[in-house]
């Protein structure tokens, strides 16, 4: 997938060779995230980069606040040609490739430059080069941020104020074990259902990034938010394969370039978004909870089995490589 992603970008680049062709393609572009986060700014950045670079011909409409479903009902439609792409959190791709797992390892991640090295590099080109024969095809890795906890019981400071916390989750088996093993009562079900289930007392919690708790306006619902950073999320693009072998080399091409060109336009405006929602949630009368390093460590101890087990399951090289970049060592 690595030889293909280059030549279809060196082909593109080669415009002296042949005129570039773009033939009329409406996409559907889905995400469940909300208007004004961080990915669904990124998505409405592609669509107008896509059409302006081919002259009308490739235009993507987005679609957001899961208009078209939740996350894996959208995937399962990107497999099945009904939708064109899609973007979502890049660790629950473990539902169709295993090692996308360790990027959903708790509490390891600190460093986004880290992160942006890892997925632009060798790293994120393994886990692409996997996807093909699950049917999609990834782009390019952006990001959501920092997630974060929130709650409507108490205030939570520590290891021991997490216990008892009914939390949804996302249906992803690895978030489901890191929140039990710090003593939560982890419950997944679809981002679309989460508001409500808030409201009504069917969970305690969530946890997200800021600017999707500011644009989801869980604020609303929810007490206390704890800057816990137990996950960095990229985020994932992807495009149907079904769709993918419709399209032309030219259009290939320049679907990829836009993709990943944009990726350092979204990346940027998540970290700027990341301080400026949180100053938003603070003004709506939530209180933001910081936790101190000796609570983080406490937190990444008790998810040592969860590290352990799930690490058996991914490459060794991927791992290896992974934990020598962050400076992570299994005990």
């Amino acid at each position: 997938m690595k030889k293909l992603l280059i030549g279809l970008l060196i082909a593109g680049a080669m415009t002296s060779a042949h005129a570039q062709e773009y033939r009329s393609h409406t996409i559907k572009f889905a995400a469940t995230g909300q208007e004004g986060t961080p990915p669904v700014q990124g998505m409405h950045i592609f669509a107008e980069k896509l059409r302006e670079r081919s002259d009308g011909a490739l235009n993507a409409r987005v679609f957001a606040n899961g208009t078209l479903g939740g996350d894996v009902q959208v995937l399962s439609s990107l497999k099945g040609g009904v939708i064109e792409m899609m973007v979502w959190n890049a660790g629950n791709m473990i539902n169709e490739v295993q090692d996308f797992g360790i990027l959903d390892l708790p509490f390891i991640y600190q460093d986004p430059e880290i992160m942006d090295q890892l997925l632009d590099g060798d790293v994120g080109n393994q886990l692409l080069d996997q996807l093909p024969e699950h049917n999609v095809i990834g782009l390019a890795f952006w990001e959501q941020g920092f997630r974060l906890l929130t709650n409507n019981k108490r205030e939570v400071e520590s290891l021991e104020d997490i216990k008892g916390l009914k939390i949804r989750v996302q249906q992803n088996p690895l978030l489901v074990d890191m929140w039990e093993a710090l003593g939560a009562n982890a419950t997944p079900m679809p981002v679309t259902e989460l508001y409500t289930a808030m409201e009504t007392g069917a969970v305690d919690g969530q946890e997200t990034t800021a600017p999707f708790i500011l644009g989801s306006k869980y604020f609303e619902v929810q007490k206390y938010v704890t800057l816990t950073r137990h996950n960095y999320n990229p985020q994932i693009v992807l495009i149907g394969k079904p769709f993918w072998d419709r399209l032309n080399e030219d259009e290939q091409s320049l679907i990829i370039e836009v993709a990943q060109e944009t990726a350092l336009e979204q990346r940027e405006i998540s970290r700027i978004a990341q301080s400026e929602a949180l100053d938003q949630i603070r003004e709506a009368g939530n209180t933001v909870t910081d936790i101190t390093d000796e609570q983080r460590q406490l937190m990444l101890d008790a998810e040592s089995d969860v590290i352990h087990q799930y690490v058996q399951t991914f490459d060794p090289d991927l791992v290896k490589e992974v934990f020598e970049a962050v400076g992570y060592q299994l005990d």
